[in-house]
């Protein structure tokens, strides 16, 4: 008996109140619905729907099973989607990156790792942008051969690379009085400070919060993950932000120098089986952006 076929069955009938209903979802006939239904409920001693000319109605029993029947089904497709990924990311290396990364550096990130790969052509590079807390989790685990993320960072027992300061530049409103100098940071105040959440990496957002006081600027923060987020911030007129990309403008910005303490410090985090060659193209990559 093909349990979850059956199951298929069960949850479409008992969702749609109605077998002729069911079998169309379903795209059969009636009766292998029918059939099937009555097939589960003699394997499993009970009776889960009750006919009667009102429709179908679950049973006690049937109602207590539904969750978790939708479940098993559910889990079953996880497993095949994730075989099929399995299956297609065969060969690939696997590499991760923070939104804080520009566009331009995660291009060049990913085809330094392809052009270290000993073939190419045969090799493919699968590369995620996500934030610090879930990159570091999915090299842990194995789903990501190596990533880029904030520091300072909590990694766990992941090997790290060396820190890494990449320049960064600040965004200002074009309209804001220091946006026609080379503005200090405290001729932003009154100003938002767009930049990614604080749930994205903790300590790296504090660091900033830290240095932004230093210099004498204690800003609100509004949620920027990524460049896109951060300038249209800047284009209302609401916040100054930060940029790893030397030529991001757009109207309403202008770009100025943010010096070297507030350069972007991030490092490599990887498992110990991580191919050496990948490590190494990576990390010149990111080296090449500073």
């Amino acid at each position: 008996m093909d349990l979850l076929r059956h199951l298929r069955f069960f949850v479409a009938v008992a969702e749609e109140g109605h077998f002729g209903h069911a079998a169309d979802r379903l795209g059969m006939t009636q009766p292998p619905v029918s059939q099937g239904v009555q097939r589960l409920e003699t394997r499993l001693g009970i009776t889960l729907l009750t006919r009667g000319s009102r429709g179908v109605q679950l049973t006690t029993a049937g109602a207590e099973l539904l969750p978790r029947a939708r479940a098993l089904l559910d889990g079953a497709e996880q497993f095949e989607e994730e075989a099929r990924r399995q299956r297609e990311n065969r060969g690939a290396v696997r590499i991760g990156v923070i939104p804080a990364l520009s566009d331009r550096q995660v291009a060049a990130c990913t085809a330094a790792v392809r052009a270290a790969a000993p073939d190419p052509a045969a090799r493919t590079v699968i590369t995620t942008t996500a934030p610090t807390t879930d990159l570091v989790e999915a090299v842990a685990a194995g789903r990501l051969d190596c990533a880029a993320v904030h520091h300072p960072a909590l990694i766990g027992a992941l090997t790290p690379g060396p820190v890494l300061k990449i320049p960064r530049w600040l965004l200002i409103p074009a309209e804001h009085p220091a946006a026609d100098r080379r503005p200090s940071l405290r001729a932003l105040r009154g100003l938002a400070c767009a930049t990614a959440p604080r749930s994205h990496g903790t300590a790296a957002f504090d660091l900033l919060v830290d240095t932004l006081r230093a210099k004498g600027l204690d800003p609100d923060f509004l949620p920027a993950p990524g460049d896109r987020d951060a300038i249209t911030a800047v284009a209302a007129g609401r916040a100054f932000a930060l940029t790893t990309d030397p030529e991001l403008d757009g109207p309403g910005a202008v770009r100025a120098p943010a010096g070297d303490d507030l350069a972007l410090r991030v490092r490599l985090v990887w498992q110990e089986s991580a191919a050496d060659d990948v490590v190494g193209a990576f990390e010149a990559s990111l080296r090449g952006t500073r």
